[in-house]
C-alpha cells in the first residue's frame, strides 16, 4: 500500500502529547465534523493514549480541498496513512460516519496484515443495517433541519450565509458518503469492537449499535452513556475513561453502564 496520495501531516492532528509507549488512538469525525471535534476527548486521554485526529478534505485548515463523497474511497485514504502507524499499538475510534470510515480503514490494514488493536464503534447503526434515509438529496433547508435535529453543530455556524455556502456542500458530500455507503452483511474485522451510543440519540438506537456484534470474529463490548448523538461531547470524562479502560486494562470507568 503506497503513502504517497494521503500525507501524514496533511490527515493527522495531535493536540497532546501523550505518554511514551502508550497505545496510539486515531479519531475519526462524523459527517460535517473536523478533527478539533475531539480537542477535549484528546486532552482526558493525554495522560494514558497518545491520540491522532483524522481531518477530511473539505474542512478547516482543508477547506480548499474537495470533500471525498464516497466513503469506501475515503477509508482507503485514510488506511494509506495509518498503515504506517499500525504496529500492534494502533486503535480507531469513529463516530458516526466515521464509525464506518473506521471500520473500512481496519479492514483494509487487515488485509495488508498490518491490524488494529481495537475499533471503536460511536453513534452509528452497524453495517448490517444500512441507513434509509437520504438527507444528502434534500434541499439546504432540509439539511440545515437535520443538522438542528441532531445537535452539535455550532448555531453560529448555521447562521452565517457565508460560512454556510462553504460548509453545506461538505456536509452533502459527507451525507452522500453516508447514504450511498454499501456492505456485504457478513463483513467483519478480526479485531475486538467496542460499541458506544447515547441513550437518547434520535437516529441510531442502542439495538443498531448492538448489531456491530455480527461484524467482529472477536469480542464486542457495548456502552450506552446518558446523552443525544452528539453525547462524546456531554460525557467527554466518561468516553475517556471507557476508552483508556478498554486499551489500558484499567478499570478506571466513570459514567458508562
Amino acid at each position: 500500500m503506497s503513502v504517497q496520495t494521503a500525507e501524514p501531516g496533511t490527515w493527522l492532528r495531535r493536540f497532546h502529547s501523550g505518554p511514551p509507549d502508550a497505545p496510539l488512538l486515531v479519531v475519526l469525525p462524523h459527517a460535517g465534523g473536523s478533527a478539533s471535534y475531539y480537542q477535549a476527548l484528546s486532552g482526558e486521554l493525554s495522560g494514558r493514549i497518545a491520540v491522532l485526529a483524522v481531518q477530511y478534505p473539505g474542512r478547516q485548515d482543508r477547506y480548499r480541498e474537495g470533500p471525498v463523497a464516497d466513503l469506501p474511497t475515503l477509508a482507503r485514504r485514510v488506511a494509506e496513512v495509518l498503515e504506517p502507524l499500525a504496529d500492534g499499538r494502533l486503535a480507531l475510534f469513529g463516530h458516526s460516519m466515521g464509525a464506518l470510515v473506521g471500520f473500512e480503514a481496519a479492514r483494509i490494514l487487515q488485509r495488508e496484515n498490518r491490524p488494529v488493536s481495537t475499533l471503536f464503534v460511536s453513534a452509528r447503526r452497524a453495517p448490517a443495517r444500512p441507513p434509509h434515509e437520504r438527507v444528502h438529496q434534500l434541499d439546504d433547508e432540509g439539511l440545515l433541519a437535520e443538522l438542528r435535529a441532531l445537535g452539535g453543530t455550532d448555531e453560529r455556524l448555521l447562521g452565517e450565509e457565508e460560512l454556510l455556502r462553504r460548509y453545506l456542500p461538505v456536509v452533502r458530500a459527507d451525507y452522500r458518503a453516508l447514504e450511498t455507503y454499501t456492505c456485504m452483511p457478513d463483513a467483519t474485522v478480526d479485531c475486538p469492537v467496542v460499541g458506544l451510543v447515547g441513550e437518547t440519540d434520535p437516529r441510531v438506537s442502542v439495538n443498531d449499535v448492538a448489531a456491530w456484534s455480527r461484524h467482529t470474529t472477536n469480542r464486542f463490548d457495548l456502552r450506552t452513556f446518558p446523552g443525544g448523538h452528539f453525547y462524546v461531547g456531554q460525557r467527554t470524562v466518561a468516553v475517556a475513561d471507557t476508552v483508556a479502560g478498554v486499551l489500558t486494562g484499567s478499570a478506571r470507568t466513570r459514567g458508562a453502564r
